[in-house]
């Protein structure tokens, strides 16, 4: 039986999310461990923040061409592609080569540009004003799945075990590699938006031959240059930074910090498993609470919910200060005798918590821009989550190159301070909506 135009949709958006939470169980994990794997490699001349940093900085630098790359190919085209190298990268670290690993860094910053773009016009193709809140906290919720079954995996493997040897690396990422294989292969599945949803600038259809692909290529740069300095654009970018800075901070410092609080034992390891999967767990309880309650809490607007993004982070961020070392997320932190190494003495039961708080304040900020930005910029969806990309990865960037050699209190201040001039960009737009889109 033929599906109606919104079950057509639905369907879309349950299979997006089921792909993104396979490719990205890969990288997630891989992305919180690696400092880790690295660092337990004394063949490996590197760091795993070396090449996060890379990542991300190509990844805010494709974002003006990622729109372009969608545009001529098509959003599931683009998507299915990217997913391709997502694993290479994965695949990578089952012998990791610095050279290598950094060139496909670099690779793999330039897919991270092209598939966040096209998913977020994929999603916007597949909702009316009316569900985009509802499937943006969908997807959100099922791909932040991901830190949940990769990083139990990682915590199984390791428990009880001091360091990451040859033959653990090998057996974590084959099972890594093959997860994000079969997400490859998930996105054969997505099927064209209905038509009755469909009115974006950037469509699965266009002008053929060399010449009017490349119309089409410089008419998406070009949007996204000018709707760059959109006023409202460019405020919200406050906001986008500062998820960028969050974003390093739970994805690769926060693990790696409590991986060198040498105090919690000998599973210290582990622990960033552990960790994981509360963020994960966070991630997917905001998520889903303003997905299903979706048509409720719009009622009241979304900057009640950032606002309880913004207070839940401040508090996570004061524990976080008075439980762990300061110089933890740089080097090994050892127990000193009769010397505390941090305000409270490291407690690892605060730490977990600290863990789901990260991951819910941040499914607060993420869940409503998606909303806000597919709602607004609905005729220029792939520009405008180009561009919000683009600044989150160009955060995430300077906060991976920052973060070996600032000290655990000073990333923190800077996360406070971002956050709160965040959240008033936040509230300034949400009151203040774009009168014209480019």
């Amino acid at each position: 039986m033929a599906l109606s135009a919104g079950g057509k949709a639905f369907y879309n958006v349950t299979i997006l999310g089921v792909a993104f939470l396979l490719v990205f169980t890969a990288f997630q994990t891989c992305g919180m461990i690696q400092t880790v794997v690295l660092r337990d490699d004394k063949d490996f001349q590197g760091s795993g923040y070396d090449s996060l940093a890379i990542i991300y900085a190509v990844f805010a630098a494709a974002n003006w061409i990622a729109p372009s790359v969608v545009a001529l190919l098509g959003a599931r085209c683009s998507m299915f592609l990217s997913a391709v190298v997502y694993t290479g990268f994965v695949a990578s670290f089952l012998h990791p080569i610095p050279w290598v690993l950094y060139s496909l860094s670099g690779l793999l910053g330039l897919a991270a540009a092209v598939i966040w773009t096209a998913q977020g016009n994929y999603l916007t193709e597949n909702s009316t004003e009316q569900t985009m809140g509802r499937n943006s906290g969908l997807f959100w919720a099922m791909l932040q799945g991901s830190l949940l079954f990769g990083n139990l995996f990682f915590f199984l493997e390791m428990e009880g075990i001091n360091s990451v040897t040859t033959h653990l690396r090998t057996i974590i990422f084959i099972v890594l590699t093959v997860i994000s294989g079969v997400g490859v292969l998930t996105f054969l599945f997505l099927t064209k938006p209905p038509e009755e949803f469909s009115s974006l600038s950037i469509q699965e259809e266009g002008p053929t031959g060399g010449f009017g692909l490349l119309m089409k290529a410089v008419t998406a740069f070009v949007r996204s240059a000018k709707l760059m300095l959109n006023k409202e654009m460019l405020i919200i970018s406050v906001t986008n930074f500062y998820t960028g800075l969050e974003l390093t901070f739970f994805s690769g410092v926060y693990g790696t910090a409590i991986s060198n609080t040498k105090s919690f034992g000998a599973d210290s390891n582990s622990f960033i498993g552990i960790s994981g999967m509360l963020i994960g767990a966070g991630e997917i309880t905001g998520g889903l609470l303003f997905g299903i309650l979706g048509k409720k809490t719009i009622k009241f607007g979304r900057d009640p919910i950032v606002l309880l993004g913004y207070v839940v982070h401040m508090i996570c961020f004061y524990l976080i200060y008075i439980n762990l070392p300061a110089e933890s997320p740089i080097n090994p932190v050892f127990p000193r005798n009769g010397v505390p190494v941090s305000i409270i003495g490291p407690n690892i039961e605060l730490a977990f918590a600290c863990s789901f708080m990260l991951g819910f304040a941040d499914a607060c900020f993420n869940t409503q821009i998606y909303s806000l930005l597919g709602s607004y910029f609905k005729s220029d969806s792939a520009s405008a989550f180009a561009l919000f990309k683009f600044i989150q990865s160009a955060a995430a960037a300077i906060a991976f190159a920052y973060s070996l050699v600032i000290l655990l209190h000073w990333q923190l201040l800077i996360l406070v301070v971002c956050g709160t001039l965040g959240t008033l960009s936040f509230f300034y737009v949400e009151h203040h909506p774009p009168r014209n889109e480019i």
